[in-house]
């Protein structure tokens, strides 16, 4: 069944107050449930003052108990960045505290300075450490002391110190059994990560910032790493992330789209910024005029925006290129001054556009896609 879903990296201007931005995240959470989203979507970063939340799981735990029924994602916990075994605990415990209403998405870290603080610059071996990270986290859900890993990125083992008539030396399991649905990021054409994924039989989760054409190679390239392990690919688990705008008329997303200084030119130039650094380019060498023309040509590529009519054409355009997929991910962007802009926004798209999409993305599923791991 296809679904709608919210993704919150969130990313917002440093100079605002952490407390405003935190409560609006937290407030277009509760509205998404109240709408009938059927998941919210946290990201993780440390060293970013635009990207404030450094733990998902604390920002969702926050949001348990004034929720009903939507599913939280961690999108992504960074897993190079912490040992395995605090991951294994913290990630067992919320999904108890949700009563099972969590999908644990992974990834190895997309954030350059977080990688410097962290030592993690070097890209493939933040990529073992996340496999090794995750067959650690599984090893400590699913075994019984005593145990020991010894990997090339972590160490941990229990063994001697085991009283198990008083509990000492377990681990608490997940409420999930045998673990929440495990979810990983992806973003290049033909992504290894996604081959890797559909191995696995993870969630395949494709970025909003991502080209159409490029996203459009996940699924084929999951679906070649399920058949290789003999698993059948269903693309319920496949969760496409894009920015959603539903305005009064056209010319007012024709209007938003093309300011220099708005929010998805702010947006993307932030990204571009990033993506530099990433690359290895000095702070001093960024080239801005640049980084800016780059930008504003991504506001025109990825955001779909413009009158409820025009957004469904788009949308039905979109899912038409990429193929079928099970939940669109609509991406939280700042609110600074447009709020109830936004809010609309969110509210038509659950309420006018979506039951017309989904209805579209079901007629042309094919027969054998009917369920997924994550629904």
């Amino acid at each position: 069944m296809a679904k709608l879903g919210l993704f919150m990296m969130p990313l917002h201007p440093p100079a605002r107050d952490f407390h405003t931005v935190l409560q609006e995240n937290r407030e277009l959470v509760k509205l998404a449930d109240r709408l009938g989203y059927a998941e919210a979507w946290m990201g993780e970063h440390y060293t970013s003052t635009a990207e404030p939340v450094t733990s998902p799981l604390l920002f969702n735990a926050s949001l348990i108990d004034e929720t009903e029924n939507i599913i939280f994602g961690s999108g992504v916990i960074s897993l190079p960045q912490q040992h395995p075994v605090v991951v294994a605990g913290h990630a067992a415990l919320f999904d108890h505290l949700a009563r099972g209403r969590f999908i644990f998405g992974i990834g190895s870290g997309g954030l350059s300075s977080d990688w410097e603080i962290f030592g993690n610059l070097d890209h493939k071996a933040r990529a073992m450490a996340m496999v090794e990270s995750i067959d650690l986290i599984q090893k400590v859900w699913s075994e019984d002391p005593p145990w020991s890993h010894e990997g090339e990125h972590f160490t941990a083992s229990i063994s001697d110190r085991v009283l198990p008539e008083y509990g000492i030396g377990r681990f608490i399991k997940p409420y999930q059994q045998p673990h929440p649905p495990i979810a990983v990021s992806v973003r290049g054409a033909n992504s290894m990560t996604a081959h890797f994924a559909g191995q696995r039989g993870w969630c395949l989760l494709s970025g909003n910032f991502v080209p159409a054409a490029d996203i459009a190679t996940h699924w084929p390239t999951y679906a070649g790493g399920a058949e290789k392990a003999g698993r059948r690919a269903d693309p319920n688990v496949w969760r496409v992330g894009r920015s959603v705008l539903i305005t009064e008329s056209d010319a007012e997303a024709e209007e938003i789209c093309r300011d220099p200084d708005g929010v998805f030119a702010w947006y993307f130039r932030y990204l571009g910024a990033q993506g530099q650094l990433a690359a290895g380019t000095k702070p001093e060498e960024i080239y801005w005029d640049a980084v800016q023309a780059e930008a504003m040509g991504k506001v025109r590529d990825f955001v779909i925006a413009g009158s409820a009519g025009t957004v469904l054409d788009k949308l039905v355009a979109f899912r038409d290129e990429i193929g079928d997929f099970g939940t669109l991910m609509l991406t939280a962007h700042d609110m600074e001054g447009v709020k109830e802009m936004w809010l609309r926004s969110f509210t038509r798209m659950a309420e006018e556009v979506w039951p017309k999409l989904k209805g579209y993305m079901e007629g042309k599923r094919a027969p054998h896609a009917t369920r997924g791991a994550a629904e």
